[in-house]
């Protein structure tokens, strides 16, 4: 039996050859009919590993070409914010997209630090620059002037992984339809050998780019969105590890321009991550939300009032409280949404909580109490960008500890997750209440139930998962589950009419969803059970007997 070593501390053996993972990068050419190697995007962008030729020099010079044909076929010609994380791939990308964009005329603006640049900045920096401007049409000169932006990285992943993703003019995750056409066009110039890809010398190209100060325009305007003032006044102590990420720069910014007690746990930046303690599988990986990737911070609870963890990107939060430890993720969002919307936000007049349909049904009860409007959605941030770009949401979250929320006068803020704002609430909450966020969420249990919530993978082929998320409720012939029965089968989200790629199905106390995986060979199903975790068993047994029956109809 292998050993599990999961929350111990990384060895030699745990780690990339990061040598060769970048030399992967530039000698490894994809086979453009392997459906493996080919340019996919999921729901954070393409994603893949140069070891395993799915994110290599072609991949990169193809999909930035494909970027620069999208965007002049949309009329984006205002300039293109480019940000990168701490992974070993990131810079290599980072230069590729650098020699097509400049080759394709497109006005690049960089870290003015040389420095990394977390997902959330990128998003404010697209949003400062399109302020005032018609996201949706050409100015009269017929020039728009409109920014967008790419960020290189693979988020949370493994050290050995790369990713890129575009975020259009509204400055969130592109929508289905702009990634799909990126995509096809990108895998259309792999098997073109590139031809029509244009690069312009790497020394040449970044000469031409312009500076742009990423961390002073965001640091800078946090007040405008957290009460900072509250947090110094209180005198919280603040531990923030930024997991070896892109914020490592963001959280000594903040400690020391806004004079607050915090402290970086670990200013450390290293490509093979060496300094993490190995997660659930006993990979590296920088998930916040992880008890095992956050063992080292756990460790140190006692030693702040408040300690936050983010991933590479920053995109994702993780809460640690001396009470309680790490927070699960949709506990916190519970609490959040119970605290911004029971009065904190005096100038918020209105804005529905957006939720994804896969995210605790505490959530709901939290809503119904507070009498604010729940807008449920499919899995993926995108779906919350109009929303939080008109100020109709207030808050958007999803379980995989990802959310943003508007400033303090109900306009938008970030239109993609901010692991940043997420953590510096947390001490916000602490402040202005004297309690800790992992006590506010007592105190919802005590009025609303307690929820055992889980995820677990099952095996499924291609054709398995392309059948799961075309399922219609017809094809579900189940009346109950786990001794309930159904109240609702969904496979469209209740708040927008989209297909959620799966199914859902509720019962009085209890609910499942099953999706595909988009990455691997396996479907997920999500469960919660206001019963308690016999009960959640059973719904899960019960759930993954339903769906394999529909599977192999």
């Amino acid at each position: 039996m292998s050993e599990n070593r999961a929350g111990q501390p990384a060895r030699p053996e745990d780690l990339v050859d990061v040598a060769h993972l970048v030399t992967a990068y530039y000698t490894q050419q994809p086979d453009p009919e392997d459906v493996d190697q080919q340019v996919a995007f999921g729901t954070s962008g393409h994603r893949g590993s140069s070891l395993k030729t799915s994110f290599n020099e072609a991949h990169i010079l193809a999909t930035t070409q494909a970027i620069v044909d999208h965007r002049r076929a949309k009329g984006v010609d205002g300039p293109l914010f480019l940000g990168r994380d701490t992974h070993g791939l990131s810079e290599p990308a980072w230069i590729s997209a650098i020699e097509v964009l400049v080759a394709g005329g497109v006005t690049v603006l960089i870290d003015e630090r040389d420095g990394y640049t977390p997902t959330p900045a990128v998003s404010h920096a697209i949003l400062t620059a399109n302020r005032g401007k018609d996201l949706g049409t050409k100015g009269a000169t017929g020039a728009s002037g409109l920014a967008d932006g790419i960020v290189v990285t693979p988020s949370h992943n493994p050290p050995s992984d790369g990713g890129f993703k575009y975020n259009p003019p509204h400055g969130g995750p592109a929508d289905s339809d702009a990634t799909k056409a990126i995509a096809a066009a990108a895998n259309d110039y792999l098997r073109a050998d590139l031809k029509g890809v244009a690069r312009t010398p790497f020394a040449r190209a970044v000469a031409q780019c312009q500076r742009y100060d990423f961390l002073g325009s965001y640091v800078d305007d946090l007040p405008s969105v957290v009460d900072l003032d509250a947090i110094r006044e209180a005198g919280v102590r603040i531990g923030a590890d930024p997991l070896g990420g892109a914020a490592v720069e963001y959280w000594g910014a903040i400690a020391e321009r806004h004079r607050l007690d915090l402290t970086v746990v670990n200013p450390e930046v290293d490509p093979t991550w060496r300094f993490m303690t190995l997660d659930w599988d006993g990979k590296i990986r920088m998930d916040c939300s992880s008890p095992s990737a956050m063992a080292s911070l756990i460790g140190r609870k006692d030693e702040y009032d408040i300690a936050t963890g983010n991933d590479a990107d920053a995109d994702r939060h993780g809460i640690v409280t001396p009470d309680a430890g790490l927070m699960n993720p949709n506990h916190y969002l519970a609490v959040a949404i119970h605290y911004l919307y029971g009065g904190a936000r005096p100038g918020w007049s209105s804005g529905r909580i957006g939720k994804t349909l896969v995210s605790s049904s505490m959530i709901d009860r939290v809503a119904a109490d507070i009498g604010k409007e729940l807008w449920e959605v499919p899995v993926g941030f995108k779906w919350f960008v109009p929303g939080l770009l008109d100020g109709s949401v207030g808050f958007g979250g999803e379980e995989s500890a990802g959310a943003s929320f508007l400033r303090m006068d109900g306009t938008v803020w970030t239109t993609d997750k901010d692991g940043i704002i997420l953590a510096l609430l947390a001490s916000e909450i602490q402040a202005r209440t004297g309690r800790s966020p992992s006590q506010h969420y007592a105190d919802l249990v005590e009025q609303h139930g307690d929820p055992a919530y889980a995820r677990i993978d099952a095996p499924a082929d291609r054709e398995q998962k392309a059948k799961l998320a075309a399922l219609t409720p017809s094809a579900v012939e189940a009346t109950e589950i786990a001794g309930e029965p159904i109240t609702a089968k969904l496979t469209e989200a209740p708040g927008n009419g989209a297909a959620i790629g799966g199914l859902k199905v509720t019962t009085e106390s209890a609910w499942f969803a099953a999706r595909p995986s988009g990455t691997e060979d396996v479907y997920k199903i999500y469960a919660e059970s206001f019963r308690g975790p016999e009960h959640l068993a059973q719904v899960q047994a019960d759930a993954k007997a339903l769906v394999d029956e529909v599977l192999a109809g």
